[in-house]
């Protein structure tokens, strides 16, 4: 997904569901709602999908939600399966954990992409401490925030004001207007987690 230069429009219509890859634009001028077709198909397809389509399917939308390599996700789903609690829950909940899907959920960026750059330059800090690395785990009881270098710029602001228009901050997480900081207070239930997929169909996916 890191190397992925093609319109990210295409992404959802492949999937046939929003992935929210671009921010605010998707809310505004989502393009498949005009194009629901799939890319390439000018009509459905024909007859049932197997069972290994269906899998196979919702894999990738879910690593296209996080915008992932399939190498690491594949170690993420390995390391979910030797968990002691359920493997679907135990995945869902380090992916919504990752930094820069906590940056993304907090407000401060409208897009996953958006969020990975600022982890990437150095404008994110965890209790204190600079983090460049987007799939860090953020603990509960950690406190994120951003570089007070950052606090007039305008994508920023902008993304505050989505934040606050759809009111999507989950509660998991307590925002600090003043100094652009969050904590998270404790781990995710499963209604809190951003990701809409069936998670026992990936699960299953890797254990054939």
């Amino acid at each position: 997904m890191s190397r992925y230069i093609e319109s990210v429009c295409k992404l959802c219509r492949r999937e046939q569901t929003k992935l929210f890859l671009k921010g605010d634009k998707c809310y505004t001028k989502c393009v498949l709602e005009k194009r629901p077709t799939t890319p390439g198909m000018a009509k459905p397809q024909r007859g049932k999908p197997s069972a290994y389509a269906i899998r196979l399917r919702e894999k990738q939308k879910l690593r296209r939600f996080i915008s992932m390599n399939e190498r690491p996700f594949e170690r993420l789903v390995a390391n979910a399966s030797r968990a002691k609690e359920a493997s679907g829950d135990h995945l869902l909940r380090a992916l919504e954990l990752r930094l820069d899907n906590i940056v993304r959920r907090i407000g401060i960026a409208t897009s996953l992409k958006t969020a990975r750059q600022l982890v990437l330059h150095n404008h994110i800090k965890v209790g204190g401490k600079t983090v460049n690395i987007p799939s860090f785990t953020v603990k509960p009881g950690d406190v994120v925030a951003l570089s007070p270098r950052l606090k007039e710029n305008v994508g920023v602001k902008l993304s505050l004001e989505t934040a606050k228009r759809l009111n999507n901050r989950p509660s998991f997480i307590e925002f600090n207007e003043n100094d652009f900081s969050a904590k998270v207070t404790r781990l995710p239930e499963r209604a809190e987690i951003s990701f809409p997929v069936t998670d026992q169909l990936i699960i299953e996916y890797y254990s054939k």
